[in-house]
């Protein structure tokens, strides 16, 4: 193995010797014929040797008939068989990889499509370039693309990128399967290093691996149009065939895993669908991921990695009252009595965040600056949260002192706006009272008479707790625009 590794080196040190430009301008004539033939024979033999058996259905289609390859499930770094059987095309690959001694110098041969997964313009630069080659007419080599963007365990199929769809060629799926009774080949975030899946695959005495090449798929106008539609029918195409369900997760989700077990969360609980919601709610995932720290220090005190009514409560400072059970049963979208990450994303996004404007925080803190000083007292502010919550002896001093960053007793409009602004989650407490004290002024309005206290101040409000009145209704919470759907149940865990 290692004197085919060495070889393998060396032959494509010579196909890339004084080339100029690699990666910007295509090898030709004997060095591509060098990739093509003696470096693809090299590779199977490479497997042949390690004890694979490759089982080939289908034919592979030209250049002409179909410029990208696009493989799946990818479950492995063994899914490289797919570039011998496939004459050394070209292949989308991290930057990283070209730097690591031999396998970078093999790699830079393919001449890949090299991507940054920290650099912001990598994948606008990654699909341009994938473009330009399915374009070139034949002066760049066939592309290799694994659309999945990760490793998975190949149960299903997770969202499909769109670079390979963008440029609307022809594209060739080409199936993955290892049936083995012994797996030794996935390698995804939780399992085998890969060291330790090397070792025990050479330890097998032969492990089976199926690759079949389906008949090109031509898109439609339609599809052309629409590079995602173009992706989820290859997808669909490529999953029934496999038989195995689709999943709108991706790469995203995974790094959300990690980060919800370094955060001591189940990594299940970082599976939140985030290029689905990411688009319908216009999330970025820097955001995402600081509103997973904020869950896990409210989900830390309970078990499974969710919010229950008590944590909830716990972490707002405030009673389990009527109006906080009607503010939880808004987050919780399944009913289930407890509130993932995934509910907790789109509560704040629907429920809070479009709440939480500079005009409803000035309202309400009006609303609590019932002397009209500019400041608000603890008193004060005892006063509208007991109304609120229709709890007259609940005791908020510990909310009032988190509250009361410079520890003067009073709260400044700069220290409450940036309470509001860091716990979005009180801004639907404070619409929903505003909406009930609007309601109240324009009942007694219809009754022909006038609260002294709505006649003294727009500030002023009723003590009516809010416990006495109808909740609001879901479906009327969710701001117009909005694609997130308004059923009752979450589809989180369909797939």
């Amino acid at each position: 193995i290692i004197v085919l590794l060495l070889l393998a080196w060396l032959l494509a040190s010579i196909a890339t010797f004084r080339h100029p430009g690699i990666g910007s301008v295509p090898l030709k004539g004997w060095r591509r014929r060098m990739i093509q033939t003696t470096l693809s024979r090299l590779t199977r033999t490479l497997f042949f040797i390690m004890g694979f058996q490759v089982t080939v259905k289908g034919k592979v289609a030209s250049l002409s008939e179909a410029p990208i390859f696009v493989a799946a499930p990818h479950s492995s770094f063994f899914d490289a068989i797919i570039s011998a059987l496939t004459g050394m095309p070209s292949i989308v690959s991290r930057a990283e990889n070209l730097s690591a001694p031999v396998f970078g110098t093999i790699l830079s041969s393919l001449q890949p499509v090299a991507v940054s997964r920290q650099d912001p313009d990598s994948r606008k630069n990654t699909v341009t370039e994938i473009t330009k080659r399915a374009l070139s007419r034949g002066q760049w080599p066939q592309i290799l693309i694994f659309p999945e963007g990760t490793c998975t365990n190949r149960s299903c199929l997770i969202t499909f990128k769109q670079g390979a769809f963008v440029p609307r060629v022809p594209v060739q799926p080409v199936l993955l399967r290892y049936p083995n009774k012994l797996d030794t080949v996935t390698w995804t975030w939780q399992g085998y290093s890969l060291k330790e899946l090397c070792v025990m695959t050479l330890c097998q005495l032969f492990t089976r691996v199926e690759v079949e090449f389906m008949p090109v798929h031509v898109p439609t106008e339609e599809e052309k149009n629409d590079p995602i539609l173009f992706a989820n029918r290859v997808r669909q195409n490529m999953a029934s065939a496999l038989n195995v369900p689709v999943t709108d997760h991706t790469f995203e989700d995974c790094r959300l895993m990690i980060t919800a077990g370094q955060l001591t969360l189940p990594m299940e609980a970082g599976l939140v669908e985030f290029t689905k919601i990411s688009k319908k709610l216009n999330l970025k995932w820097n955001h995402v991921r600081e509103q997973l720290d904020t869950f896990a220090a409210i989900a830390s005190a309970s078990k499974g990695g969710r919010i229950g009514i008590e944590e909830f409560a716990e972490y707002l400072k405030l009673p389990i009252s009527d109006v906080l059970k009607e503010l939880f049963l808004l987050f919780d979208r399944n009913g289930d009595g407890t509130i993932d990450f995934r509910e907790y994303v789109i509560g704040l996004s629907i429920l809070c965040n479009p709440a939480n404007t500079e005009e409803t925080i000035q309202m309400a803190f009006k609303l609590f600056d019932m002397d009209e000083d500019g400041t608000i007292t603890e008193e004060e502010f005892a006063s509208i949260i007991q109304s609120a919550l229709g709890v007259p002896e609940l005791d908020v001093s510990m909310l009032f002192k988190e509250i009361d960053a410079d520890e003067t007793g009073k709260l400044s409009y700069d220290e409450f706006k940036n309470f509001a602004l860091k716990h979005p989650e009180y801004a639907k407490l404070f619409t929903t009272y505003l909406e009930l004290q609007r309601y109240q002024s324009d009942m007694l309005e219809e009754d022909g008479t006038e609260s002294p206290e709505v006649k003294h101040s727009p500030g002023r409000r009723s003590t009516i707790a809010a416990s006495e009145t109808t909740p609001l209704a879901r479906n009327k919470v969710c701001s117009e625009g909005s694609e997130e759907d308004n059923s009752s149940t979450s589809d989180k865990k369909d797939d």
